[in-house]
């Protein structure tokens, strides 16, 4: 079993939501694929175009800060700010 290192356990999740940029005159849909406190793991078609930093629009309403910690061609790892 591997050690966990995050500060907050990641439940899994499928939520919908949009990464939120440029005063909300761009968004990118993604799905949510695992959230916790202090951070998420998103899902997205690609990440080009896609800042560092942005908002996090969830589909019930909540909305996060968010600064990149990982990213791969289709996923961020982010961490809430």
């Amino acid at each position: 079993m591997t050690e966990e290192h995050r500060a907050a356990p990641r439940q899994r999740v499928l939520k919908g939501g949009r990464i939120v940029i440029n005063d909300g005159f761009s968004t990118f849909q993604c799905t949510v694929r695992n959230l916790s406190d202090t951070g998420a793991r998103v899902k997205v078609a690609s990440i080009v175009g896609i800042p560092d930093s942005f908002e996090l629009a969830m589909d019930d309403g909540r909305k996060f800060a968010c600064t990149v910690v990982w990213k791969t061609a289709t996923e961020l790892g982010v961490k809430f700010d």
